[in-house]
């Protein structure tokens, strides 16, 4: 990050004084630089992701800040020695804290390319700690240009090989160009603050991050949005499917970060029944005019903005009671004579009060279908306001429509392309989309016994009409107000109502149990088996295939993440699958942990 917390800066344009020297002497032979960090935001699993780490001078120091530090390191020559030293101080504490999570070290390219690659520094200070290489992120840092990409290039596969990671810094900023991505590859782009700030309010940011979103998909990178300072900008990203974020809205840099957050990250909402984003993420504030405005003065409010489109005409109430849109209402002045004609008018006289309302709230998915069916349909704007009509700002049908494109391919790509149900990433946003209305639910983790000796046998076709049938089974039962997700190969995740949970479960098994023989050859039904291999490739009897579902009950209002819920449900699987047959496990403990009170109920 290049602002006020990073430990990389740009070049100062004065020369550094003796006492600043001085005091860089000491600190560099004390050791005294003190780290701080900063979390990274997971909201795809509602959690830390990882920490950046920062460094600061003494207290009190001239060389406190960050700037002043690195600005006289380099003017007087130390910079690598100032970068090692920051870097095992941060790893240390770092392990001190028992932080969770990924480590960013903040590294310059220089420092990789001399000492570190040669004597394998930042390894070692690892290992000093027993801090695993695959929890470490390389952060590129330096904004000066990188004049050898081969040997660089070189670097970065050499510490890849080692287990770590590679991020590159605020994308857009300086020489931190996209040549940079292209050459490197990195596993992480950071984007520079500036195209998070306000991209709530900013369609043009929005799209020019979905530009960016899909090529980081493509590389397969991750991108981090940093500078995260609102909660509009959290939720525009989230909604935007841009989930790791990084900022203060979420915390400053300290000694010792929080290692939850609090509260938790807001919830799309569930991608079964709405693509999750709303009319709010097209609105822009264009200030209004009020009802009895004269005519001269919109006409010279369209005259001195030629971009200005449509603007709405409120009354004493902030609420929208007409809209007057610029190729419409200059067209009546083409006469010479409209201007002395309506000099003393209103400009209520001449709005249009035909307009197209949208509530903030609305799902933008809702929006097209009011737009598809209205005779204003082919309007180009329509007016955002809040739940008591308020008036918000403006939205355009061009942005609505690029939006509405957008999502379809998001959902389309995040389907499972066999069975086209929601993947990994729908399932978290049911998740958490539940926990956030506080409501009861059921989630079930439903996973095939003994499918990959069926698929070795009978082949990978006949495997995928076994997952194809158990999809679609899993759907007729789950009921209309159900969820089925697929986590992939033969593991589905369901969320049920409280009330029929139970029900539709053992509706579940007893199908499954009727259809399942049917996959199989006559000589297998009749043994209730064959022989085959364990996944060892141990020789065995192989049985028929079974179903196992691992049943866990959500009360309300609990204060549970869905990551919370995915790691109950995993080591509840693992209980269900321990039992022969067709199984229900169903989760009876009451502890927030899920796993730390009596045993579970099993049935059969």
């Amino acid at each position: 990050m290049q602002d006020d917390h990073d430990v990389s800066a740009a070049v100062s344009e004065h020369r550094v004084t003796a006492e600043q020297v001085d005091e860089l002497a000491r600190i560099l032979d004390e050791g005294a630089i003190t780290p701080l960090f900063q979390p990274i935001v997971d909201a795809g699993c509602q959690g830390i992701f990882g920490y950046e780490a920062l460094a600061r001078g003494p207290a009190g120091s001239p060389l406190h800040s960050p700037v002043a530090l690195f600005d006289c390191a380099r003017e007087t020559g130390r910079l690598l020695e100032l970068d090692l030293l920051c870097r095992r101080r941060a790893i240390e504490a770092f392990a001190r804290c028992g932080l969770p999570g990924r480590l960013f070290l903040n590294v310059m390219p220089a420092s990789l390319l001399e000492r570190d690659f040669r004597e394998g520094l930042t390894r070692a200070y690892l290992d000093g700690v027993g801090l695993s290489p695959e929890r470490v992120v390389i952060e590129l840092t330096e904004h000066l240009p990188i004049h050898d990409y081969a040997l660089m290039r070189q670097a970065v596969d050499h510490y890849r090989r080692m287990g770590f990671q590679v991020a590159l810094d605020d994308l857009g900023a300086g020489y931190s160009s996209l040549r940079h991505w292209a050459e490197l590859r990195p596993d992480f782009v950071k984007i520079d603050r500036h195209f998070a700030q306000g991209i709530d309010h900013d369609p043009g940011k929005r799209q020019f991050l979905t530009s960016l979103l899909e090529v980081s998909r493509s590389l397969g990178c991750q991108v981090i949005a940093e500078g995260i300072e609102t909660e509009g900008e959290q939720r525009c990203l989230w909604e935007m499917n841009c989930t790791l974020m990084q900022g203060y809205h979420f915390a400053r840099p300290a000694a010792k970060p929080p290692t939850r957050l609090e509260p938790s990250l807001p919830a799309r909402r569930e991608v079964s029944g709405s693509f999750g984003t709303t009319a709010a993420m097209l609105c822009r504030h264009l200030a209004p005019v009020r009802q009895g405005t004269r005519v001269p003065e919109v006409v010279e409010r369209f005259r001195h903005d030629p971009e200005l489109r449509c603007l709405a005409v409120l009354d004493d109430g902030d609420r929208p009671v007409g809209v007057v849109r610029q190729h419409e209402f200059l067209g009546v002045f083409a006469n010479p004579f409209s201007h002395s004609l309506h000099a003393r008018r209103a400009i209520d006289e001449l709005m249009d009060r035909r307009m197209l309302v949208a509530e903030a709230s609305m799902p933008l998915e809702a929006l097209s279908r009011r737009v598809t069916e209205s005779a204003k349909g082919s309007r180009d704007d329509f007016v955002v306001v809040d739940d008591d009509g308020r008036y918000r700002g403006l939205g355009q049908i061009v942005d609505l429509l690029r939006e509405i494109t957008a999502l379809q391919v998001r959902a389309a790509r995040q389907a499972n392309p066999l069975t086209g149900l929601p993947g990994n990433e729908a399932i978290h946003d049911t998740l958490a989309a539940r926990l956030a209305r506080g409501e009861a639910f059921v989630a079930v983790y439903a996973d095939l016994d003994a499918f990959k000796a069926y698929n070795d046998v009978y082949g990978y076709a006949r495997g995928d009409q076994v997952i194809l049938a158990l999809a679609r089974m899993l759907q007729e039962e789950s009921g209309d107000d159900g969820f089925v997700g697929h986590v992939g190969g033969d593991d589905f995740m369901l969320v049920l109502g409280e009330a029929t949970a139970k029900s539709r479960c053992e509706a579940i098994l007893a199908r499954f149990a009727h259809f399942a023989p049917q996959f199989y050859s006559l000589e297998h039904r009749e043994a209730g088996g064959f022989d085959g291999h364990d996944r060892e490739g141990r020789a065995r009897f192989v049985p028929l295939m079974s179903l196992s579902l691992a049943y866990h009950a959500v009360a309300p209002g609990a204060e549970r993440t869905a990551m919370d819920i995915g790691n109950v449900l995993a080591e509840l699987k693992a209980e269900a699958k321990r039992q022969p047959g067709n199984s229900l496990f169903v989760d009876r403990r009451q502890g927030r942990a899920g796993l730390d009170c009596r045993p579970d109920e099993t049935l059969r």
